[in-house]
Parts: C-alpha cells; structure tokens; sequence
C-alpha cells in the first residue's frame, strides 16, 4: 500500500480509487509515510480528510444502525435458545459459544465489505456444517476430544470473521494486519461496555432491593446474556463507525505492557528456576506455562500490529524482539515437556492438541523474533514483521480444523 500511495502522489483519481478499496489500510500506510510528505499540499489535504476528528461520537447512517439492532437481536436469540426451546445448557453453550458471536459479526463484514456470493456463501456453509456436527458429537461430559472440539472450533470461527472481514480467502497482509488491529480495539471497546454494565447490573439490583424487589435471577438470566451476547456487536460497530474512538489506546497499550510483561517474564523464569518447578512431571504447571505462552504471544503480535503502522521506536523494537526471544525460549521448555511426556506416558488427544500448536508458536515466535532482528539491524523494514505474522494465520486455521473435526474420529471420541 505504501508504494501504491507513493506513486500515485500526483495522481488524486488513483488515490481516491486505493482508499475506497481499502479505508483502513490506506489510513495507516499514508499515515506512517505522511512525516516526509508533509510538504506536498495534497498530502496535507488527505492528512485532514484522515486525520479529522468531530469531537464527538458518531452513530453512523440510519442503515447502519438498523442492521446492527438486527445482528444484535440475532445474538439475543441465539444466547436465549436454551430458554426459547428448553434446551439443556450444559449441552448447548459449550458447544455453541462461538456460534452466538462469530456468525453475527461475520455476516456485519459480509454486509459491510460487500462479499462476493462465492465467499459468502462458503463462509456460510462452514459455519453451518460446523454448527451440526459440533451438536453431533456425542454428549459425553469426561470426553477430551469434545472439549478440544468446543475449544479449537472458537477459534476456527475467529479465523472465518477474518475472513470476512479481509474479504476475501487471498493472502492481504495488510487487511490481516488491520484485522488483529481490530481485534485489539475490539477487546478494549468491549470490555469498556462490560465494566459499565456490570456497575448497571449492580446499581440496579441494589435500588431494587432497596425496595423489596429481589430481581436478581430475571436480571441475570434475561438482561445480563442478552448484553454479554450484544456487547462484541455493539463494540464492533463502534470501531468501524468511530475509528478514532480507541485507536489511541492501543498503542499506548502496547508501549505500556510490553517492557512490562518482558519483565515480568523474566522475573518468573528466575522464580521457576529458584523454586525448582519441573513443567515435566507437573501436568498443572505445564498447563499454566502454556496459557501464559499464549498470552504472551497475544500482546506480541498486537504490537507487531501497531508498530507495522510505523509508531515504534527503535527502543521498542528492542523490547518486542527480547520479549518474542524470552518467549521462544518458554515455549521451547514447554515444547519439550510435552514431548517428553508423550514419550513417557502415551499419546492422548489433549497432548497430541497441545504438542501441535506448540509446534506452530515456537516457529511463528522465531521467525518473528529473527525479522525483529533484522529491523533493528536495519536489514528489514517493520512491515516484513507484520506480514510474517499475517501469513502465518491460516497455518493456526488449519490446525484448529484439524483438532475440531478429526481429532474426535481419531481418538474413538474419549
């Protein structure tokens, strides 16, 4: 995008015709190079036009607003099933959690990015094929592979939002860049709208109780899943409507945290160390090691994601390549003692599941920390970064497939 912003400088049709086919990744790449076009009274011109802000908060066209009450009825309903049509909920929320969220803001890109019927229509039918046969699978509450279907198959539905949301199945670097870049403002515009409802949820039970009214079971069951099932919804149409709503708080995240978790991560390799914990006979331990990874990698790629806007100082480079080393490093222990206790103890489906993405962390960590490298070696710009972690997104796609509809026939569903 960049280059095509470049060149086309003296060309306002041809710049006007890049920032329709793409709003978002036009923005960044223009804002990252406007430092040196600031001269240029077009590049001024489109600075503004970018850059402008109303003060106030947008709620965009009557259109708009009338599909987003629609999608959010959508996930009203089908967080309510259970209820509408009696349905045990141990059985149906494990199973469909995903299916409340993701195929409501899938069909909200559909809309918005104008799919063509192909790719609509098979992300569609993906999602109904999986719907039925996760609801297939039988109802065994100690079955491994049930749980690691339920797990992985959230995640291939996140996969298929990004479809979506890029538009097509091709490989767009910057699309997937500004699709994690949407998943970070989505996180914190969410749980902005979480944290009001929960201090409504407590004002308004206590006023009722003030009064003799206990309300607590209608409230939870009623207006508390109806928001939790609204909330992604909502937050997802005010980032797309107010962009500049939280795109300031996501880099500061970034700087925030990262040296933070680095840190963090450090002190806690040391403590391992001290206290003698052995992540090879520990189950526990090792469970915890791996969600640690995973959150680790988590702010990692998010911040690869701000600083391929061209926002990161060469001292934050410095932090984000010592943080993915210190998490290569974690993850290769963690690595190892996976397989050595399917050597010691047998494959099962919950190791077998573990030892695969584990595989594809340590490799997408070392080659994002050796192009990290090259970035401060100034061998790499950061953009290669963010295509190297863009890239590397259907691999987890295929893997969460892979887990979701095979692993229950190859384990005998146990």
């Amino acid at each position: 995008m960049k280059d095509q912003i470049l060149s086309s400088l003296d060309n306002p049709v041809q710049l006007e015709r890049l920032y329709r086919e793409n709003k978002s990744a036009f923005k960044q790449a223009f804002n990252s190079l406007y430092p040196d076009l600031e001269n240029k009274e077009l590049s001024r011109f489109w600075n503004a036009r970018l850059n402008f802000s109303k003060g106030e908060l947008a709620w965009g066209s009557r259109k708009d607003l009338v599909l987003m009450l629609f999608l959010c009825l959508i996930a009203v309903v089908l967080a309510k099933l259970p209820s509408l049509l009696s349905i045990n909920e141990e059985f149906y929320y494990p199973r469909n959690i995903g299916f409340i969220v993701f195929p409501v803001l899938s069909a909200y890109f559909g809309w918005k990015n104008k799919l063509s019927g192909g790719t609509a229509i098979s992300i569609a039918a993906i999602m109904l094929i999986s719907a039925i046969f996760i609801n297939s699978l039988p109802n065994v509450a100690t079955s491994h592979t049930l749980i690691l279907s339920c797990i992985h198959m959230v995640l291939m539905l996140w996969c298929l939002l990004g479809v979506a949301y890029v538009g097509s199945y091709k490989n767009d670097s910057q699309k997937r860049l500004a699709f994690l870049a949407f998943n970070g403002d989505l996180i914190v515009i969410t749980t902005l709208i979480l944290i009001a409802g929960g201090l409504l949820t407590g004002i308004t039970i206590s006023l009722f109780r003030l009064i003799g009214l206990n309300i607590e079971q209608f409230y939870f069951q009623n207006i508390v899943i109806s928001g939790l099932a609204c909330a992604p919804v909502v937050g997802t149409y005010l980032t797309q409507v107010n962009p500049q709503l939280v795109e300031k708080v996501s880099p500061v995240i970034a700087r925030i945290f990262s040296p933070l978790v680095l840190v963090t991560l450090v002190i806690y390799l040391v403590a391992i160390i001290y206290q003698r914990k052995d992540p090879y006979n520990d189950r526990e331990f090792l469970i915890v090691f791996n969600a640690l990874l995973i959150g680790v990698m988590a702010i990692i790629f998010f911040s690869v994601v701000e600083y391929a806007k061209g926002n990161g100082s060469n001292r934050e480079i410095w932090v984000l390549l010592l943080l993915g080393a210190v998490a290569a490093i974690i993850n290769g222990v963690a690595l190892s003692a996976i397989v050595y206790r399917v050597t010691e103890f047998g494959i099962t489906p919950n190791r077998m599941a573990v030892l695969g993405g584990n595989i594809l962390m340590l490799i997408n960590l070392i080659l994002v920390t050796v192009h990290l490298a090259r970035v401060i070696m100034r061998k790499r710009e950061i953009d290669a970064v963010g295509n190297v972690v863009a890239s590397y997104l259907p691999l987890y796609a295929a893997w969460a497939m892979i887990v979701t509809f095979l692993f229950p026939f190859l384990f005998g569903f146990v």
